[in-house]
């Protein structure tokens, strides 16, 4: 188990834009597994590289259904929306509505260098979402329509 520093909103490494994996080796799947310690840790949903101060294309995401672990994770549908209540491991404290597409699917490759297709409904369509945003370096308080207290 090795856990990782979480890095917080002031810090300018969250705003940018992460680099492609071009091979999955032992280190990618250190880094992946080093990111689900820090998760569960924490007691997040998910857990994008950027939050660990690494800029790679990588998401680690658990909302009760086991963990997923994504390489160079895209969105290529979306499907309705729903108004969403989020949080964020590098934002404590601060939760806020906002607007997410209903139903996404995914494109990444897996730890294994495979490529996979993921489809989430309602609160894992927000954390794909969530964490995908955060590889741009989009954090979810730039799409906040109302914080709640």
């Amino acid at each position: 188990m090795a856990l990782r520093q979480i890095r917080f909103f002031d810090d300018d490494i969250l705003r940018k834009k992460c680099k492609f994996v071009d091979l999955i080796d032992d280190k990618i799947r250190q880094i992946l597994n080093d990111m689900a310690d820090t998760m569960y840790k924490e007691h997040g949903g998910g857990l994008a590289a950027p939050q660990i101060g690494i800029l790679k294309r990588l998401v680690v995401v658990d909302m009760g259904q086991g963990l997923i672990k994504l390489v160079n994770p895209t969105i290529i549908q979306q499907e309705g929306t729903q108004e969403v209540v989020e949080g964020c491991l590098s934002i404590p404290n601060i939760l806020g509505k906002l607007k997410r597409p209903q139903k996404v699917m995914v494109q990444a490759l897996n730890e294994n260098g495979e490529q996979i297709i993921l489809t989430g409904q309602g609160d894992l369509a927000k954390c794909y979402c969530h964490e995908i945003d955060h590889l741009e370096g989009i954090l979810f308080t730039d799409l906040v329509t109302e914080y709640i207290r």
